[in-house]
């Protein structure tokens, strides 16, 4: 049974018409989703295998190399070479959304700001190519190991990875990166599962608070470590206002006229607006542009945020050669 408190919570946050629906998903397995990997082999060829193999894979209109599968379908997938060759990575399609917003381009220098298990890095690799210049970052030890271990697997062992303390990254790399992804830390309430006690054992209004204000010393290392005119993508998989509408909040307000909120460069079926208050307290901006993934029996919760910088938020303090800033490209 899932924490009375955060049903109450929950009931504030979803549209009322929703949130029948919205629970209910917290108890049957939702729609597998994954992605085809060109880095592996071709992905049609990748695809023809998954249907000789028995498999139905439904394509997903907003990304062509996604698809889904049917819950019961899981262990059948996860038997194929495909699977086991890293031709295939299994990902919730809510997931995907973060790094396709951030649109990085060939050439742009990426920076995966809380890397692992590597998911969306892997994504990344796999939309840039092997020639890419990504760098990702974790803290945390085990979690980095797996991190490189998944990119080892699907073939983007070219990533440069450091174990480092995300908010300390300006300091070596300050207005550096043409592109920043930031999915950070959270509370994980869109992994919340009524029958399994484990994925919401620890959870409470405190542990939301401790969350929050480490998002918001990362996103504030994010928007140091980006290069002026350069983009970044704020995404949390919580449904919870502190760790979302409210970080990107006070970070518009740190930050001033050097930070803009832009609108997603694609339309996804789950995504809706923002919040524009919490607990009466109406935002000090406008988050319009921010989006909403609301959990459907395919989605899961997430929250996605696209920034632009244009202009310097960091002193003139001479840097490390080799670590000057750089002024994005229109």
């Amino acid at each position: 049974m899932l924490p009375e408190r955060f049903l109450e919570r929950l009931a504030r946050i979803v549209p009322s018409d929703r949130f029948d629906a919205v629970v209910a998903t917290f108890g049957p397995p939702r729609r597998i989703g994954f992605r085809l990997n060109p880095l592996r082999t071709v992905p049609g060829e990748t695809l023809a295998a998954l249907r000789a193999a028995g498999l139905d894979p439904q394509p997903v209109d907003w990304y062509a190399e996604a698809f889904t599968l049917d819950a019961s379908e899981r262990a059948a997938l996860m038997a194929t070479d495909a699977y086991a060759t890293g031709a295939v990575y299994l990902q919730n399609l809510s997931s995907m959304v973060p790094p396709l917003a951030l649109a990085a381009e060939t050439d742009d220098q990426v920076l995966d700001l809380a890397a692992a298990p590597g998911s969306k890095t892997t994504q990344l690799a796999a939309l840039l190519g092997s020639d890419a210049d990504i760098a990702a970052v974790e803290v945390v030890r085990d979690r980095f190991f797996r991190l490189r271990a998944n990119l080892d697997a699907a073939g983007a062992s070219f990533v440069k990875t450091f174990l480092q303390d995300g908010t300390k990254v300006p300091r070596y790399r300050p207005e550096h990166f043409d592109r920043v992804l930031l999915d950070a830390p959270c509370s994980t309430e869109g992994r919340f599962r009524a029958d399994e006690p484990e994925t919401f054992a620890y959870w409470s209004e405190r542990k939301i608070r401790e969350m929050q204000r480490r998002q918001i010393a990362l996103l504030a290392a994010a928007v140091d470590s980006l290069a002026v005119g350069g983009t970044l993508v704020y995404a949390t998989c919580s449904f919870a206002p502190e760790e979302n509408e409210m970080v990107l909040d006070r970070t518009l307000t740190r930050f001033g006229d050097a930070l803009h909120l832009e609108p997603l460069p694609l339309d996804v079926p789950a995504a809706q607006p923002p919040l524009g208050g919490w607990n009466d307290e109406p935002f000090a901006h406008d988050l319009s542009h921010a989006r909403r993934l609301l959990p459907d029996g395919t989605y899961e919760a997430f929250f996605v945020a696209r920034l632009h910088k244009t202009e310097s938020t960091v002193d003139d303090t001479p840097r490390r050669p080799g670590r000057t800033s750089r002024t994005r490209r229109r």
